[in-house]
């Protein structure tokens, strides 16, 4: 299997572009981020030739964090500002070489929200495809991320319907899954024509992916029969530096060898 060091909860103590070359030294094999915005895209684009990875993805901006949003494009009457997030994000992606951008959708339920969603993907879609760029969208748990719009992945895939796009996927977090849904390896099987990226942590506690109720080596190996062969990403929070934690990594290498 192939890796994706996720730079929004990885090597968080030290600037973007050295992240990136410390997940290249502890043997990632792509990384992708949060919101990049503050560094410049030429920062990313040397470090990212320096170590030969790719940046797999990033995600829009979430709006007026300090008034608690997080995204903007399932919020009726913030079109302007979705749309705005949505030409930033596809701009800093398409510099810097990557492919995904997940769009975020925000706290919101109602019929009206589901239209202005759809709307912004569309437009998202449309803006993406020139570049070559996929728009993800991604269920966030109801214990993490209360009254967030979309929430589970049969919603999920019944937006990607309604847009209609081809470069429209589902980003699925086994975490967020197993937190809303369970049964991981029977939704993967089901929904793997749908998904553009995979990201992973331990449950409950969205520690590393060594212990709780999910046994990775199972969830990898279905992944692996089922033919994926894009890195995955790792998402997970820990109270340790980053190089402490990944043991995990150097057991999957060692089953590798």
């Amino acid at each position: 299997m192939k890796f994706s060091a996720n730079l929004g909860f990885l090597w968080t103590d030290r600037p973007l572009p050295d992240a990136i070359r410390a997940a290249h030294a502890a043997g990632f094999d792509a990384v992708e981020c949060h919101w990049p915005y503050e560094v410049a895209t030429e920062e990313i684009k040397a470090a990212l030739n320096d170590t030969g990875l790719r940046m797999l993805g990033l995600n829009t901006r979430r709006g007026n964090v300090a008034m608690g949003e997080n995204g903007l494009a399932a919020l009726p009457g913030r079109q302007a500002d979705a749309r705005a997030a949505i030409d930033e994000a596809i701009s800093y992606a398409a510099q810097i070489g990557t492919g995904n951008v997940h769009v975020m959708a925000g706290f919101a339920s109602g019929d009206d929200a589901r239209a202005t969603y759809v709307d912004n993907l569309r437009y998202a879609c449309d803006t993406a495809a020139p570049h070559g760029i996929t728009i993800l969208i991604e269920p966030l748990n109801r214990h993490d991320a209360p009254g967030y719009f979309l929430r589970t992945t049969d919603q999920a895939v019944a937006i990607i319907d309604s847009v209609g796009a081809s470069n429209l996927r589902l980003m699925f977090d086994c975490y967020h899954v197993q937190r809303t849904e369970g049964d991981v390896s029977t939704r993967l099987r089901a929904l793997l024509r749908h998904v553009g990226h995979i990201q992973f942590a331990s449950v409950p506690d969205r520690g590393t992916p060594d212990h709780g109720e999910l046994n990775y080596a199972h969830v990898f190996a279905t992944l692996r029969d089922l033919g994926w062969n894009s890195p995955l990403g790792a998402e997970y929070k820990s109270d340790r530096p980053t190089d402490d934690t990944l043991g995990w990594l150097d057991a999957i290498r060692d089953r590798s060898s």
